[in-house]
C-alpha cells in the first residue's frame, strides 16, 4: 500500500475547509464500513454519514458525503449499531420524551443499510410501542462533494456540489459521474438547495412507519473493474469448528469480507463456464482496486480454498504485464504492475501516480510464485501452460531489469521524482532505515525481495522443466548464485547475534534495522537451517513479537513508533507470512506464539482484523489500539486467517506428484478441530484433528494423503 498521507488528528471535521484539521488524513477506526466492491459506505457508529471520510463511495469517487436523519425538536439517542454482514448494517435509536407515560422509552428507530455495486439502500423504520398517538417531523439531509478518493484521503476536498431536484429526491453530477437519491414514499417537502427531505410522521399506538432511500452512483463510461456476480464466488467456503471460537469467528468474518472485495477484469470476457476473471481489491476505503502485490498475496493465501481466484488474478495481471520501457509509469518488459486507477492520483507537487503504475519491485517475483503454487494446488495444466510465456517474461525482468546495477540484487529507485520512494510492501517514505534512524539512500535492495526472487526462480525452473520448456537449469543456477551473494552481503551482527539487514543502500552498505522482514525470508529456501533458527529466535523476542503480532520495526530501534505505518505498527498479513515461514522451516512453537497473538487481536476488532494496528503490544493492555487510518476490511489482512489455518494444519499440496500433506504443526492449540470446505485439485479436502492429536483426512480421489500427528 502507498502511505502517501499520514494521519495526525482525530477530529471528525478533518476535511472541512478552514477547520484546524483541514489537510489531514481522516481517521477511520471507529467507522462502520459496509462494502460490495467497487462500492462501500463509511458511517459513524450511530449510522450517520457526516464528516471526515464518511460517505457512500463508488469506484474512486465519493457519491454521498452526508446522509443524516433527525426528528425536529426531539432528542435522538443511539442505542446500538454495527455490521450484520459484510454488506449490511443495523442501527437502533430511541426518540426521547415522546409518547412516554413512564420512564420507559416507547418510540424507536431502526435504520437498516444494504450496499450493492453502485447502490446504497437505507430503510428508516419507526415503531410506537406506547399508548399515545405521536407526531413528529422527520428530516433527512443529504450532500456530496463528488470528491475523488485521494482528495478525501488527503483531507483536501472540493466544495459541495449543489443538488438538483429529481422525482422523489435529489440528483448530483460532475465529470461524467452521476448520483441520484430517491425516497419511497416521496418526501412531503423537498428543499433541493438545502439538500433536505422532510416527512410528517404520525403513529398510532402499535403502529409503524417506514421510508426507504435508494442512492445510485454510476460513471458514464462504466466501472473500471466491475463487481463480481454474487453467485460466482471463486472459492469454496471453509467451515472451521474448533475449541478456539475466536479462530472460528475470525475465519468466518474474513471469508465474508473477502467475498465482498471481489472484482472482475473487463478485459477477460467470459471464460470457462461463462465466468469473467476475478481478483480481490486491496481494501476499503483507499485501495478498492487492482493492486499487484496485494491481490497476489491474497490469492496465494487462499489457495487452500481453490485455484480459481489465483487463476483469475494471474491472468488479470498478465494482460497488463509490462511490454515497453516507460520511465513515467515505471513500466518495463515483463514487469507486473503496482496499481490501476481511473485517473492519475495527484497527492502533492512531489507525489503523483499515473493511472497505470508499475512502481513495485516485488509484484513480479510474487506473480511467478503464485503461478507455481497454484500449479501445485491443482490449477489445470492447460491454464498453467497458457501463462508460461508471461512467466518467462517475468523471469527475464528479474535478471535484465530488476537487478540492474551489476551487483545481482533486485532493487528499486523512483526515476520520476514523483513516484513512490519505497517500492516494496513497506512503501511509505520513512519505512526503510538504519538502526540509528537514518533513512535509506536509493537504489535500495530489500532483504525480502531477494527471498521472493530466489523462490520465484526456483519455482519458475520447476514449471519450465515440468512443461518441457528450456531454461530450468539456468534459473536454478541463478537462484543459487543469488543465495550465495545474499549470504555474503546481507548478514550483519549485533549483541544478540547475526541477522540479515533490512536492505542494502545505494553504496551496497547493509542497513542494520531489525524488522518483521525476517518472516518473509523463512520457508523460501534462501536460508539454511542454522540461519532459519537465528531468525526464529529473533521473531519471537519481545522487541518484535508484541503479543498481538509482529511489529514492523523492533521496539529497540531509533524511530520506533507504535503508530508508525511501517515503523512499529502490526500488519496481520505480515505476521501470518512469518507464521507460515516458521512452520515450513520447522519451528511450530514459534509459529503458534505469533498466531495466538493474532487471534487475541482479532477479538479486539470484532473478528475483522484491519490492514494494520498499533504496535504497543499485549503488555500495554489486552485490547490492541487501532491505527486510526487503517483500511478495514483489507484483502490480505482477511486472507491471513486462511494462511494461519493452513499453517496450523501443516497443510501442503503437490498435485503434480499426487500428494497432499497434513502434518499439524500447532493445531493442538485449537483442538479438537474439524475443517470442511477446503479444496485441492478441484475436489473437497476435509481435515479432523482429534483431541489425542491424531489426524484424519478426506482427500479427493487420485491424491494420496500424507498425515502426521499434531505436533
Amino acid at each position: 500500500m502507498d502511505a502517501t498521507v499520514k494521519p495526525q488528528d482525530t477530529n471528525d471535521s478533518a476535511t472541512e475547509p478552514g477547520s484546524a484539521t483541514a489537510g489531514l488524513q481522516p481517521f477511520l477506526h471507529d467507522g462502520v464500513v459496509t462494502l460490495c466492491a467497487p462500492s462501500f459506505v463509511i458511517s459513524h457508529a450511530d449510522g450517520q454519514l457526516d464528516g471526515g471520510a464518511d460517505g457512500f463511495y463508488h469506484g474512486d469517487s465519493r457519491a454521498l458525503a452526508r446522509l443524516t436523519i433527525a426528528a425536529e425538536d426531539i432528542a435522538l439517542a443511539p442505542i446500538t449499531g454495527g455490521l450484520t454482514g459484510a454488506d449490511q448494517a443495523d442501527f437502533r435509536a430511541i426518540l426521547r420524551g415522546i409518547g412516554e407515560t413512564t420512564p420507559d422509552p416507547v418510540v424507536a428507530l431502526r435504520r437498516h443499510r444494504t450496499i450493492s455495486s453502485g447502490r446504497l439502500e437505507e430503510t428508516f423504520e419507526f415503531d410506537n410501542a406506547g399508548t399515545r398517538h405521536v407526531r413528529f417531523r422527520l428530516v433527512v439531509e443529504a450532500a456530496t462533494d463528488l470528491a475523488p478518493v485521494e482528495q478525501v484521503k488527503s483531507g483536501h476536498v472540493p466544495s459541495a456540489v449543489p443538488a438538483q431536484p429529481a422525482p422523489g429526491g435529489l440528483a448530483w453530477s460532475r465529470d461524467r459521474f452521476a448520483v441520484g437519491l430517491r425516497s419511497t414514499p416521496a418526501p412531503d417537502v423537498l428543499d433541493a438547495a438545502a439538500g433536505r427531505l422532510s416527512y410528517d410522521v404520525e403513529l398510532a399506538p402499535g403502529q409503524s412507519w417506514r421510508a426507504r432511500l435508494g442512492c445510485t452512483a454510476a460513471y458514464a463510461d462504466g466501472d473500471r473493474f466491475p463487481a463480481a456476480p454474487a453467485d460466482q464466488v471463486p472459492w469454496h467456503r471453509p467451515v472451521l469448528r474448533s475449541a478456539e471460537r475466536l479462530f472460528d469467528r475470525w475465519l468466518e468474518q474474513s471469508v465474508a469480507d473477502l467475498d465482498r472485495l471481489r472484482l472482475t477484469d473487463p478485459l477477460s470476457g467470459d471464460g470457462a463456464g461463462g465466468r469473467a476473471d476475478q481478483f480481490l481489491a486491496a481494501g476499503a476505503p483507499w485501495y478498492l482496486t487492482l493492486f499487484g502485490r496485494d491481490s497476489i498475496w491474497a490469492a496465494r493465501m487462499l489457495l487452500p480454498l481453490g485455484t480459481e481466484l489465483a487463476a483469475g488474478t494471474l491472468r488479470t495481471l498478465a494482460r497488463r504485464q509490462g511490454r515497453a520501457v516507460d520511465p513515467v509509469t515505471e513500466e518495463q518488459p515483463g514487469k507486473i504492475l503496482h496499481e490501476v486507477r481511473r485517473t492519475a492520483l495527484e497527492f502533492s507537487d512531489t507525489l503523483s501516480l499515473p493511472p497505470l503504475y508499475y512502481g513495485t519491485v516485488d509484484a513480479t517475483p510474487l506473480w511467478l510464485t503464485l503461478l507455481h503454487d497454484a500449479w501445485r494446488w491443482g490449477l489445470a495444466p492447460e491454464e498453467v501452460e497458457q501463462l508460461l510465456p508471461h512467466a518467462e517474461s517475468a523471469l527475464c525482468w528479474m535478471r535484465d531489469h530488476g537487478e540492474a546495477g551489476g551487483d545481482g540484487f533486485l532493487k528499486y529507485i523512483d526515476h520520476t521524482g514523483r513516484g513512490l520512494a519505497n517500492q516494496g510492501w513497506k512503501d511509505s517514505a520513512d519505512a526503510i532505515r538504519h538502526h540509528d534512524g537514518r533513512l535509506a539512500t536509493p537504489p535500495i535492495a530489500l532483504c525480502e525481495v531477494q527471498a521472493y526472487a530466489y523462490e520465484a526462480a526456483r519455482g519458475g525452473a520447476a514449471l519450465l522443466r515440468a512443461f518441457g520448456r528450456g531454461g530450468a537449469d539456468e534459473w536454478e543456477e541463478w537462484a543459487e548464485q543469488l543465495a550465495d551473494r545474499f549470504r555474503q552481503r546481507f548478514w550483519v551482527e549485533d549483541a544478540q547475534g547475526p541477522y540479515p539487514a533490512v536492505a542494502l543502500d545505494r553504496d551496497g552498505r547493509p542497513m542494520d534495522s531489525v524488522t518483521s522482514g525476517f518472516g518473509h525470508l523463512l520457508g523460501t529456501g534462501l536460508l539454511n537451517g542454522a540461519e532459519s533458527a537465528l531468525l526464529a529466535a529473533r521473531l519471537t523476542a519481545p522487541d518484535l513479537d508484541s503479543g498481538h503480532g509482529l511489529r514492523t520495526l523492533s521496539s529497540k530501534s531509533v524511530g520506533f513508533n507504535p503508530y508508525g505505518y511501517h515503523t512499529g505498527s502490526i500488519w496481520p498479513h505480515d505476521t501470518a507470512i512469518a507464521v507460515h515461514g516458521l512452520v515450513r522451516s520447522g519451528f511450530p512453537q514459534a509459529a503458534a506464539s505469533l498466531a495466538g497473538g493474532l487471534l487475541t487481536a482479532s477479538a479486539g476488532f470484532e473478528a475483522r482484523l484491519p490492514e494494520l494496528f498499533a504496535g504497543h503490544g499485549s503488555q500495554a493492555g489486552r485490547q490492541p489500539a487501532p491505527y486510526p487510518a487503517s483500511c478495514r476490511p483489507q484483502a490480505w489482512a482477511a486472507a491471513a486467517s486462511v494462511l494461519v489455518l493452513r499453517s496450523a494444519l501443516g497443510l501442503e499440496a503437490d498435485v503434480p506428484a499426487g500428494t497432499v500433506t497434513v502434518a499439524p504443526a500447532f493445531a493442538q492449540e485449537y483442538g479438537p478441530l474439524t475443517v470442511a470446505g477446503l479444496q485441492v485439485a478441484g475436489g473437497p479436502l476435509d481435515v479432523t484433528v482429534r483431541a489425542d492429536g491424531t489426524t484424519h483426512v478426506r482427500a479427493p480421489e487420485g491424491l494420496t494423503a500424507v498425515t502426521g500427528d499434531a505436533g
